[in-house]
């Protein structure tokens, strides 16, 4: 079946099985390799991914939901050179110890900024519910409050 969106700002159409996960596509197809796969259930986050701005487990979404709408990987988080106020506070704060986790929480951590513009650690403990086999919480929670001031600071 052919099912076209926009990803990272580029129109796409592919030619796959409705219910291929949207992972699959991305990863295979797409050759976009930022989003990780993980666990297959949706469970630890690696492969979330924006569908219309909303924080997606692509590991677990049929690519036919995705028709018509606008999907923003990590490659496509930053414009051109410049950093996404996130990538940017990750950098800060050198979030990552083995990273493989990384891109899911910077997608989680942007799309949860875009609603919440000050998280208190409640709404990032709410919101934030990805798995990091390394234990980098702590430094991801600095992040989280960081990219917020950034983000907050350049609008």
């Amino acid at each position: 079946m052919k099912i076209s969106f926009n990803i990272n700002g580029s129109a796409q159409t592919v030619d796959v099985d409705e219910k291929t996960p949207l992972l699959w596509v991305v990863r295979d197809l797409l050759d976009l390799k930022g989003t990780k796969f993980g666990c297959g259930k949706a469970a630890c986050g690696a492969c979330t991914l924006h569908v219309d701005g909303e924080s997606v487990r692509s590991c677990s979404f049929p690519v036919k939901y995705a028709a018509g709408k606008d999907i923003t990987t990590i490659e496509g988080l930053s414009s051109g050179d410049a950093l996404h106020a996130v990538q940017q506070a990750w950098k800060e704060e050198i979030v990552p110890q083995c990273g493989y986790c990384q891109p899911g929480f910077m997608m989680a951590t942007a799309a949860m900024l875009d609603k919440i513009p000050n998280p208190t650690d409640e709404d990032i403990d709410n919101n934030i519910v990805n798995i990091c086999r390394c234990g980098t919480y702590y430094r991801m929670r600095k992040a989280i409050h960081r990219a917020a001031e950034i983000k907050n600071t350049n609008s």
